[in-house]
């Protein structure tokens, strides 16, 4: 009896397991149905209305300076596409590649083909499928290029049709052209290290552009479109992509990067850097490196890009700084007061660290110094011995703090976070502790430098440097929130220490030196290291980091000339350049010398008693 119920059981979960298939069976035969019934109606509409569906792309959003003044925007240009269904059945496939060939001369084929012909000859002869029926062959491109594909549509259509019916029909029928806008940088290579360049695919590629894609690009959208050019009315309007305000400053760029040129080809640098910041706030007015590529015909430059360079060498390169180094090392020492302003050091011309024997630039003995004289004179054996004072585990600590090893952050794209070895590291050595308190055997990129001394020319807070001022989007302004990079050392150390470097300048009477206006800085001379890794004779980088007015800091600028020829210390070829950028800004800022500022200022400040 149990074994009949458990058949009886069976027999029925068998059947309904049978009714359950059959129901899955039905529900998706009705969504094949219904898929295949879309498919059909819109095949419908693309067959009997000309309407077919295609991704709009919103115009890309506007890069300006931070007057206003346009740095990217967007013109008028075209897709291109072949309607397969078209060209299938009237056989001019050749008619059409040879057209775009000879329109699009001097388009680039950014498909990578060196035979745009036969590419495109490919594309358009394969055979149409209900889901492809549609062939980009070029895009942005330009109403001038449009203009010229149109005449050839002109010139097909006044050569009489052929008897023979095997014969190549000369006809641009299945050509569409869609309109969308094309990314243009009105001042040609003018910061063009800074704003990056999109792409013939859309896609922003290095600096802003890139850092900031996908608010610039927007979103788009899929609708059905009319293939009649006579109903382009009715290409729905798209919400455009974010604007974006730079802290860039167009009239100090622009004389920044002439600065910049005419130094490297007066003293036969490889290349250079030149940076301007406001180190207050971390907003870079100027940046300039080379070489600058022209981002409106950036495929000019595809071979150099392509070679590895840097795209921006303020934030992708990493190189030995030499003595702007010794600032960290000093503001650490006296932050820990390992070290005072007076306390004294006898030079001999040489110093042992860990088992290394450091001498001076020169190989020079300077007797006895006090701290302000060891950064006169750039001397490597004192800053070593400086470092000693603080012992590795302080030294490196202060280095994690002023940020080195670690990115800034600068909303730039590609940026290193440099070279460090610290105590631990199986490759550090105690030799490392003297070397590095000089900038060498340390990798840092300018942006690090920058960031880190700002917190001297700062009252001891750091900044983070970057470029973008505010977004708009809506007609709405948004300004991001800007925190402090931290504080490495005290607002006294940053004091005393401006007030230490401003005195050496003016004692060696440095070419850094400005007319009306006082100014703290410091030079850098670092050796190149060659492949084996030993240093190279004669060939150095030379840097200049400086910042003024002394009594109320706005300008900082730092200076890179790499490899110079006609000299290789910092102290001919980078100081010169730093007071010639500092009048430019100071000029183009308005900001007047110091005396009539301090008039300014009393007189601004007794007002409240006068009547």
């Amino acid at each position: 009896m149990k074994a009949e119920q458990n058949e009886h059981i069976n027999r029925f979960i068998v059947i309904m397991l049978g009714f359950f298939v059959f129901a899955i069976i039905i529900v998706v035969r009705l969504v094949a149905i219904e898929v295949s019934g879309q498919r059909d109606k819109i095949q419908a509409l693309e067959d009997d209305w000309g309407l077919g569906y295609h991704i709009y792309y919103p115009p890309r959003g506007d890069i300006y300076d931070r007057y206003g003044k346009l740095l990217a925007g967007n013109e008028q240009a075209y897709e291109v596409g072949v309607d397969l269904n078209i060209v299938h059945r009237t056989h001019n496939q050749e008619a059409i590649a040879f057209a775009l060939k000879a329109a699009l001369a001097d388009h680039p084929v950014y498909q990578g083909s060196s035979d745009y012909y036969n590419w495109v000859l490919g594309r358009i002869s394969a055979t149409p499928t209900l889901s492809d029926t549609y062939r980009l062959v070029a895009d942005f491109v330009s109403v001038k290029e449009l203009g010229e594909l149109k005449q050839w549509a002109d010139r097909y259509a006044a050569i009489k049709p052929s008897k023979d019916e095997n014969a190549p029909v000369q006809s641009l029928a299945g050509l569409i052209y869609r309109p969308r806008m094309k990314r243009v940088y009105p001042e040609g290579t003018l910061a063009s290290n800074i704003l990056g360049y999109v792409n013939l695919t859309g896609d922003g590629l290095y600096g802003v552009e890139q850092v900031y894609n996908d608010d610039l690009a927007g979103y788009p959208i899929e609708k059905l479109y009319n293939r009649n050019p006579l109903n382009a009315g009715q290409i729905p309007k798209i919400p455009k992509g974010t604007d974006i305000v730079l802290t860039i400053d167009r009239d100090i760029q622009a004389a920044v990067d002439k600065i910049l040129d005419d130094e490297i080809q007066k003293t036969g640098s490889s290349n250079g850097t030149i940076m301007v910041m406001d180190p207050r706030n971390g907003e870079i007015l100027a940046l300039s490196t080379s070489p600058h590529i022209d981002p409106n015909r950036f495929w000019e430059s595809s071979d150099y890009i392509k070679s590895g360079s840097p795209y921006n060498r303020a934030v992708n390169t990493i190189y030995e700084p030499g003595s702007v180094f010794k600032i960290i090392t000093m503001a650490s020492a006296l932050n820990a007061g390992a070290v005072k302003p007076d306390t004294t050091f006898f030079d001999h011309g040489v110093i042992e660290v860990g088992g290394i024997n450091i001498h001076n630039w020169d190989y020079g003995a300077y007797g006895e110094q006090d701290m302000t004289g060891c950064l006169q004179h750039s001397l490597n054996v004192c800053l070593a011995w400086v470092a000693t004072q603080l012992e590795p585990e302080r030294f490196y600590k202060y280095l994690d703090d002023f940020g080195f090893g670690h990115i800034t952050g600068i909303d730039l794209a590609g940026e290193s976070a440099g070279l460090v070895k610290k105590p631990g590291d199986k490759n550090w050595y105690m030799g490392d502790l003297g070397t590095n308190s000089y900038g060498q055997g340390i990798a840092v990129t300018p942006i690090q430098m920058m960031q880190a001394i700002s917190a001297v020319a700062n009252n001891g807070q750091m900044v983070t440097p970057h470029v973008m001022m505010a977004e708009v989007r809506d007609g709405r302004q948004y300004n991001p929130i800007r925190t402090s990079a931290g504080m490495p050392i005290s607002s006294d150390t940053a004091h005393t220490l401006t007030e230490m470097l401003a005195n050496s300048l003016e004692n060696e009477a440095s070419d850094a030196l400005i007319t009306g206006y006082r100014v703290a800085g410091k030079t850098g001379t670092a050796n190149i290291a060659g492949p084996t890794g030993r240093y190279l004779d004669g060939v150095t980088n030379a840097s200049f980091v400086g910042w003024g007015p002394v009594d109320n800091p706005s300008i900082m600028i730092y200076i890179w000339l790499e490899k110079p020829t006609l000299n290789i210390y910092a102290s001919v070829v980078a100081a010169p350049v730093f007071s010639e950028v500092f009048k430019q800004v100071a000029l183009l800022t308005k900001l007047p010398p110091d005396e009539i500022r301090h008039q300014l200022a009393g007189m601004t400040s007794g007002s409240g008693n006068t009547k």
